[in-house]
């Protein structure tokens, strides 16, 4: 594998992290089964990439990015506590009708960005991977700060616990939806990250970005293992970086870009059943 594909792959990497940690908070922290990262991944995508075609800031961006995602993991959480509805169904839902909003903030379904700057215009790969990883640590240190205070403690007894979370006079829909909005605004943040580095909007840029997210959070479990904070937040970022240079490893050797979900969910499958062989 040539140095090009790995230095891409890097990159491609520590954006998959992002919907890595947006998984782990649901999945992990809430005990939570949630794919609004499905819709808010694209959503992200779509509004980074308007907001750009209209004259704006990269940075703006991405802001609006995040918090059209934040509202749509938000959203998700609502329709959860009030409707009484699995957060999976709820999640399914909504990134249903997400396709339907992306194409109406598109207007088309493709937008080209190569004509307007970005946040990776005129970086070099190096610049790149070295802001994409600041990101991440603005993601990994304050989450990081907030679940070891008392309100991050309350949040985690809610996933942990519910029933002792609520004999403790603590809200869980309060940091459900807290939890749920982090998480829909990492996976928009990570849609208007690979936006701008590949220069273009698709439609289709969410599909199956869950499974990839899961895999490289499964991944990420099974290399990093400990029941500690520091490795529950480090299980993320290196099973991202770890799964993203093993599937340019497999199109290095042949493998077809049409063969990519595939691969991912024998990866998942692989990955359960060594955990699985452990215990």
């Amino acid at each position: 594998m040539n140095s090009e594909l790995l230095t891409t792959g890097l990159a491609q990497g520590l954006i998959l992290s992002c919907v890595a940690y947006a998984i782990m908070i649901p999945f992990r922290l809430l005990n939570l089964q949630d794919i609004t990262a499905e819709g808010a991944y694209p959503l992200g995508g779509a509004i980074c990439a308007k907001v750009l075609l209209l004259g704006c800031g990269p940075g703006v961006a991405m802001l609006c990015a995040m918090a059209g995602g934040g509202v749509m993991g938000m959203f998700t959480s609502l329709v959860h506590l009030k409707l009484n509805m699995q957060t999976l169904l709820a999640g399914i839902i909504l990134s249903t009708m997400a396709y339907s909003v992306n194409l109406r903030i598109m207007g088309c379904p493709n937008l080209a960005l190569f004509t307007v700057p970005s946040f990776f215009t005129g970086q070099t790969v190096a610049v790149m991977i070295v802001r994409l990883l600041l990101i991440v640590l603005c993601i990994v240190v304050p989450l990081a700060l907030y679940l070891k205070t008392e309100h991050g403690l309350r949040f985690r007894a809610v996933g942990l616990n519910l029933d002792f979370a609520r004999r403790q006079s603590i809200r869980p829909s309060l940091y459900v939806m807290l939890g749920m909005g982090v998480a829909g605004s990492l996976s928009g943040l990570a849609g208007s990250l690979m936006v701008q580095m590949q220069n273009y909007m698709d439609i289709g840029i969410g599909v199956g970005i869950v499974i990839h997210g899961l895999a490289a959070l499964m991944l990420g479990e099974a290399l990093v293992r400990g029941e500690g904070l520091v490795p529950k937040l480090s299980a993320p970022l290196v099973g991202a970086l770890v799964y993203q240079q093993i599937q340019g490893l497999a199109f290095a050797a042949g493998l077809a870009s049409s063969d990519s979900k595939f691969f991912t969910g024998l990866l998942v499958l692989g990955v359960i059943a060594l955990q699985r062989r452990r215990r």
